[in-house]
């Protein structure tokens, strides 16, 4: 990197996201999923992703970044509702029937309301928690959320080390085979490998713990070298979630399409 992309990194000016103290989306998330888990119906789960994806824009974030942070939730929304409109309690008319599985309109409806529901709430929760910086977030939740620190620090080192994981398979794995013992079943090597891995994570696992303990990371008392506070963005956040909730649950009574998660139980 030249000088000028380091110049023009710092000078930079932060996303909306990145002026949020890590801690804030994660109450977020709260305050979000809890109601919206509670109902069932199209309007609520459909009006509510809608918004976000609003929010999302107005804030510079794009529908690459959005599809690149919930991508799995494009695999898991079909299968949650393909399962439903095969299984779910029959009502009005049946438009198809084999053994257990039916198909009638009450679950066609249901089918599309969990679909939509799964992308609603898992689809804002992903893109605002993906992408997290590790350092920041321990700095909140040890400061903010008043966490125990050991824990705290414990977790940051465990995240760091994560990315770590990955090269050791791919070192273990061409060992094995510079060793002649890389050539049996796929499912035996797997699981030889794996061992392996778990024995180099416990290993680095002490040596990091008896060196962090050198350094003083397990004493009574730390200070911080970077404050995490609450600011104005925060606020924000928070007042976007709920009006988005209100707005969502508000249309679905107003409609008359609003149904509790019980109503649309198996």
């Amino acid at each position: 990197m030249t000088t000028q992309q380091r110049v023009a990194e710092h000078a930079r000016r932060p996303s909306a996201l990145e002026r949020v103290n890590p801690v804030t989306p994660f109450a977020a998330a709260v305050v979000y999923s809890v109601p919206m888990l509670l109902t069932i119906d199209l309007v609520t789960a459909g009006l509510a992703l809608a918004a976000w994806l609003v929010v999302f824009a107005a804030a510079g974030i794009g529908p690459r970044t959005v599809l690149r942070r919930s991508w799995p939730l494009l695999l898991a929304a079909p299968l949650s509702a393909v399962s439903m409109l095969l299984y779910a309690e029959p009502g009005g008319r049946i438009h198809a029937q084999l053994w257990l599985a039916i198909i009638s309109d009450r679950s066609l409806e249901l089918s599309l309301a969990i679909g939509l529901r799964v992308l609603a709430i898992g689809v804002p929760i992903l893109v605002g928690l993906v992408g997290l910086d590790p350092t920041r977030l321990a700095d909140g939740l040890a400061q903010v959320a008043r966490l125990p620190h050991r824990f705290v620090l414990a977790a940051l080192a465990g995240v760091r080390l994560f990315g770590v994981l990955g090269e050791d398979w791919r070192q273990i794995a061409l060992a094995r085979r510079a060793r002649g013992l890389g050539d049996t079943g796929a499912v035996r090597r797997a699981l030889q490998a794996a061992f392996a891995l778990l024995v180099v994570a416990l290993r680095r696992g002490g040596t990091l713990a008896t060196a962090m303990e050198a350094r003083g990371f397990g004493g009574p008392e730390r200070t911080w070298a970077r404050p995490s506070t609450l600011g104005r963005a925060d606020l924000v956040l928070l007042v976007i979630t709920v009006v988005i909730v209100g707005l969502a649950l508000g249309a679905s009574l107003t409609t008359g399409a609003f149904r509790p998660v019980w109503e649309g139980a198996l």
